[in-house]
Formats: C-alpha cells, sequence, structure tokens
C-alpha cells in the first residue's frame, strides 16, 4: 500500500511523493516546468502538457455523443456531465450543485465574501481572476479583441462574440411564445415579460410600471423635470438620447436606414421596418377578436377600442370623449369656432 505524504504547510495528505512535490508549489509559488514556445511557466508536467496542446492543436480524446475534442482528460470528463446532468459537486451552504470543481469554488465566495484577485494599480478585488484580467484593461486601453470582418477591436472576447452577430445576422435567443429572435439573451428575457405582462419596476410617484429599468429611469424624468441631453446646434433638451438623435438627423439632413428593395431612405429604424411591409404584403398584427390584420401595433391598438368601446381622448371645452386623438383635434376646432 502506498504511504500517505502530508505537507507540512497546510496538513494535505498525497498518496505519492510527485503529486505532494507538485501540490507544494502552491504555496511556494514555484512554477518549475517551462513551455518551450512562449515560456509560460507550470507548477506541474501535466499542466504543461495540457498547454502545449493550444500551440500543437493537438485534441486526442473525443467525446462519443457530440464528438468534441479535448485536450486533456480531465477536460473531456467535465464536458460529459453536459450530456449525463451529473452535478457531483455541492454547496455546503446552500446546497447548489456543479459539474466542475472550479466553479464550486468561485460560487463559494459568494458566501465567504472573499476576492483573492488584486488590482495593482488600483487595489480593487475579484472573485474570478478571469474578472481581474478584464479589468487590467481599464488601465492599459488593451483592447486585444478584434473583428475579423470591420476590425474593430473589444476588451471582452464576450462582446466580440456578441458583435460578430451583427455581421452574420445570427439571432441564437428564441421565443417559445412567438417565435420572435434575438441577439442577447437579456433582450430575449425582456421581451418575453410582453407575454407574462411583468412590469416589476415601478414609479414611486405615479405608481406606473414598467419592464425594464432603464424605462422607469427615463419616465422619472417626467416627474423631476430633467432633460440631461442637449442639442449643439439648437439647445434644445431632451428627456432621452433617441430624440436628440433624430433632432440632429433633422439638421443634417441624414437617413442613414434604406430600404434594400427601393432605395428609399428613412431616419428611424422603425419606420424602414414599417416601410418594408408594402413589399412584403406582411400584416403580423392580429385582432384576437375579429381577425382583422394590420401592419402596426399603435394601428391595431387604437382598433381595439372598437371592441372595447374605450374613448381615451376628452375635449376640455364640452368634456366629449373620443377613440381618435385626431378626431378630438378636428372636434376641438369646430367646438372653439362655437365658443367664440
Amino acid at each position: 500500500m502506498e504511504c500517505t505524504r502530508p505537507s507540512d504547510v497546510c496538513d494535505r495528505t498525497c498518496k505519492q511523493l510527485r503529486h505532494l512535490k507538485g501540490h507544494q508549489c502552491v504555496h511556494t509559488g514555484e512554477h518549475p516546468y517551462c513551455c518551450d514556445v512562449c515560456n509560460k511557466t507550470f507548477r506541474d508536467t501535466n499542466s504543461l502538457k495540457v498547454h502545449q496542446g493550444v500551440h500543437s492543436g493537438e485534441h486526442p480524446r473525443r467525446c462519443d455523443v457530440c464528438n468534441k475534442t479535448f485536450s486533456d482528460r480531465g477536460y473531456l470528463k467535465v464536458h460529459q456531465r453536459v450530456h449525463t446532468g451529473e452535478h457531483p459537486y455541492c454547496c455546503n451552504v446552500c446546497n447548489k450543485t456543479f459539474s466542475d470543481r472550479g466553479n464550486l469554488k468561485v460560487h463559494q465566495r459568494l458566501h465567504t465574501g472573499e476576492h483573492p484577485y488584486r488590482c495593482d494599480v488600483c487595489n480593487k478585488t475579484f472573485k474570478q481572476q478571469q474578472h481581474l484580467k478584464v479589468h487590467e484593461h481599464v488601465h492599459t486601453g488593451e483592447r486585444p479583441y478584434s473583428c475579423d470582418v470591420c476590425n474593430k477591436t473589444f476588451k471582452q472576447k464576450p462582446h466580440l462574440k456578441v458583435h460578430q452577430r451583427v455581421h452574420t445576422g445570427e439571432h441564437p435567443f428564441h421565443c417559445d411564445v412567438c417565435s420572435k429572435t434575438f441577439k442577447l439573451l437579456q433582450h430575449l428575457k425582456v421581451h418575453q415579460r410582453v407575454h407574462t405582462v411583468e412590469c416589476p419596476y415601478r414609479c414611486d410617484v405615479c405608481n406606473k410600471t414598467f419592464n425594464q429599468l432603464e424605462h422607469l429611469k427615463v419616465h422619472q424624468r417626467v416627474h423631476t423635470g430633467e432633460r440631461p441631453y442637449r442639442c449643439d446646434v439648437c439647445n434644445k433638451t431632451f428627456r432621452v438620447t433617441f430624440s436628440l438623435n433624430v433632432l440632429l438627423r433633422a439638421h443634417t439632413g441624414g437617413r442613414p436606414h434604406r430600404c434594400d428593395v427601393c432605395n428609399k431612405t428613412f431616419r428611424l429604424l422603425k419606420d424602414l421596418n414599417i416601410h418594408q411591409l408594402v413589399h412584403t404584403g406582411e400584416r403580423p398584427y392580429c385582432c384576437d377578436v375579429c381577425k382583422k390584420t394590420f401592419k402596426r401595433l399603435d394601428v391595431l391598438k387604437v382598433h381595439h377600442r372598437v371592441h372595447t368601446g374605450e374613448r381615451p381622448y376628452r375635449c376640455d371645452v364640452c368634456s366629449k370623449t373620443f377613440s381618435h386623438k385626431c378626431v378630438l383635434k378636428r372636434h376641438i376646432l369646430s367646438c372653439c369656432k362655437q365658443q367664440s
């Protein structure tokens, strides 16, 4: 039977001497094994071998379910849990389970508050080493990830992946209610509130609710009177940047959105989308009462008043109500003439 050799620093035990020597490098900081290609150093030979696969492109381990390949048997084992659903590592605080020991260690820092990775420049601390590496780009200005189509650069690889969907047209996130697709998961989550009528953000002044925090913040400017966005040409101010951008196009004549069928141009993307229905004949909005279809959602909403009897527009002079704003405006003109 192999003997157990204790470490004199942390009492960890190892069955083999080579395992103990490798473990002691954790305490000494020693990295005795060096890659002869890029000079990166490692605590043990196994880590070095796995790393060398980056240069050689060798992935000798293959998943027998999906044929994905890996440079190391350990990575393959972790991957296979995607197919088996196995989560062998359990948090002893909240019982959440994980397929990988490293993910469990990171999770446990939520409970301990541990932030072991510190920025040498500003002393900000992080739970994960990759978060520190991303943060360091703030100080260095480094943007190491470049789009191979338009050469735009990014600090983080996930940001590059999202950007590349602009070129590929990929919308990987799919609504299971209406089949609408999205580039970003958070956009799908916001959209799904349309179907659930979930509006978790409430204005503490008028109790109006919103499905996005950003929409609530913009709405609150109605109460505060804040208009933080100013036009450099005419000094007009706005509550949202979108309205400012529309005005700037009025000054510059900019119409950046072009129909690829008839080349007609538009200031707003939504106007282009509505226009394109002329060519496709599509009427995507359907009344759930009479099944009449419409090209625009706002027109469908007005049509619904035929069934509900809603008349939201009121004349301040005679208190008569109307279902359409344009009808109210015509009425006001005649009502004012009669009053005069």
